[in-house]
């Protein structure tokens, strides 16, 4: 290994954690008051929970902040060698352009695996994890989950809200629950109301219950007929907080075997449905590319930067961060699956092309 190759590694090395290690922060902090800052402030939520809160969420900020992380560093290393004339030095020494930025592809290279290695096998099990920590924190205070005149995102796709609330009863419960992916004006497929509800936690069972007083359901059926009943008294509503609970069907919570193995056993999805499974497995493997894409682009942007200070290398890294997300976000709104994958995979060519194109002119300069 040439000095060289030592010199600009490390450089790119420390300032891509450096950069992680902040953006990590950044974003922990936002979704640890934005996700349970009802919890954390209102509920006094124990420290044991906020910290294995952290550490389920770490795993989705790495997807975004090691790639941007490493994005800024090579932008801010290269425009710093290339303002102090550094690379006209090396390149003065007999040390090619491409020789010199090799250690920039094979860090690259690494970061790749770490994030292939997140994308499919962590950040699966921490998005399913997150869920587990509503469930162990509905057994242990089941009141603290509910924040009186607000809606809430129930732990089964069902939305709730309550008027009010007096010690351990609670009053006027409205719990509904839409089809998937439906219109916002579409109907809904069943509702319920109770004007007062304790909870009842069921140890042997592994079961959290809504004990409901003067309840009453409404259920939607396909041919658009309304099943409706009463009752002064009624638990329906279970929460299982167990090992054992209902079928995962969010495909950012499953792995890309239980995504394929789910495909399978539902025949009855739409096409629609299919696409954003297969989506999400095409979404892990071209945005685990995302800082060899990164590095063919930064290399030579970098180098023509010639100012001292940082903030144009913070700009470009955040424009151009931004510019490769919303390719994502096109995909995620596409109808059929070659749509998406092209929508997936575009940034990084786009990247790869036009960093070889500059590579190019900066081998002549």
């Amino acid at each position: 290994m040439r000095i060289s190759d030592r010199y600009i590694g490390r450089q790119v090395l420390f300032g891509t954690l450096l950069a992680i290690v902040v953006l990590s922060m950044v974003l922990l902090l936002g979704n640890l008051f934005k996700q349970i800052r009802p919890l954390l402030v209102d509920k006094h939520a124990p420290l044991w929970l906020v910290l294995r809160f952290v550490l389920t969420v770490l795993p989705f900020s790495l997807m975004f902040t090691i790639p941007w992380g490493f994005l800024s560093a090579v932008l801010l290393v290269f425009g710093r060698l290339s303002s102090d004339q550094e690379i006209t030095s090396f390149r003065v020494a007999g040390v090619s352009l491409a020789r010199l930025v090799m250690p920039v592809f094979v860090l690259a290279a690494l970061l790749c695996a770490v994030c292939l290695w997140l994308n499919i096998n962590v950040v699966p099990q921490a998005r399913s994890s997150l869920t587990d920590l509503l469930y162990e924190q509905a057994k242990r205070d089941p009141r603290s989950l509910l924040n009186p005149g607000m809606v809430h995102a129930g732990l089964q796709d069902v939305k709730f809200f309550v008027e009010n609330q007096s010690g351990d009863s609670f009053s006027g419960l409205h719990l509904y629950r839409a089809p998937e992916d439906a219109a916002p004006d579409a109907p809904l497929d069943a509702y319920l109301h109770a004007e007062r509800f304790t909870f009842v936690v069921d140890d042997a069972k592994k079961e959290l219950r809504l004990k409901l007083y003067n309840a009453s359901f409404e259920t939607h059926k396909p041919d658009g007929s309304i099943d409706m009943f009463f009752a002064d008294e009624a638990e329906p509503y279970l929460i299982p907080y167990g090992v054992a609970r209902t079928e995962k069907s969010k495909p950012t919570a499953m792995t890309n075997e239980e995504i394929a193995a789910y495909l399978t056993r539902h025949p009855e999805l739409t096409a629609e449905q299919r696409v954003k499974y297969r989506t999400e497995i095409t979404e892990r493997y071209s945005f685990s590319l995302a800082c060899l894409a990164f590095a063919f682009v930064a290399v030579p942007l970098g180098m023509q930067a010639r100012r001292r200070d940082s903030s144009g290398g913070l700009l470009m890294s955040l424009l151009l961060g931004t510019g490769y997300f919303l390719f994502i976000m096109l995909a995620n709104d596409s109808k059929t699956t070659a749509g998406a994958s092209l929508a997936l995979w575009a940034p990084n060519l786009l990247c790869v092309a036009v960093g070889l194109w500059l590579f190019r002119r900066a081998q002549y300069k």
